[in-house]
């Protein structure tokens, strides 16, 4: 099993920067893809982004492509994700996600395991 921790959330301007960060603890790291999703209010789980096992594929959703970036440093244990030009709807709790299927899914049931969520506010 692996236990996830995020952290970096926090409120912004729109327009500004976020960094999350989100830490493993557990089997090894480099055994997982990781996922980056999140929960606004009255609305499902969806998915922002997602990580190969050693990072060499990416994938994202289609409103966050091309101002976000995930990345992943397997030596630390950690997988990040870099948000840019950040604007107000994309307010939301965010969760790290990790899975065991050797494939960077975007699925809220390809997911086994989840963290506790941090806390992104975009003001107009």
């Amino acid at each position: 099993q692996v236990q996830l921790v995020e952290s970096g959330g926090g409120l912004v301007a729109a327009g500004g920067s976020l960094r999350l960060s989100c830490a493993a603890s557990g089997r090894t790291f480099s055994s997982y893809c990781m996922a980056w999703f999140r929960q606004a209010p009255g609305k499902e789980r969806e998915f922002v982004a997602a990580i190969s096992r050693y990072g060499l594929t990416k994938t994202y959703a289609g409103p966050v492509k091309g101002r976000f970036t995930i990345s992943r440093d397997n030596a630390k244990n950690t997988v990040f994700l870099q948000m840019n030009s950040l604007k107000p709807e994309d307010t939301a709790v965010y969760y790290c996600a990790a899975n065991d299927r050797n494939l960077p899914l975007s699925g809220v049931r390809d997911y086994d395991y989840w963290g506790q969520g941090t806390q992104v506010t975009v003001s107009s």
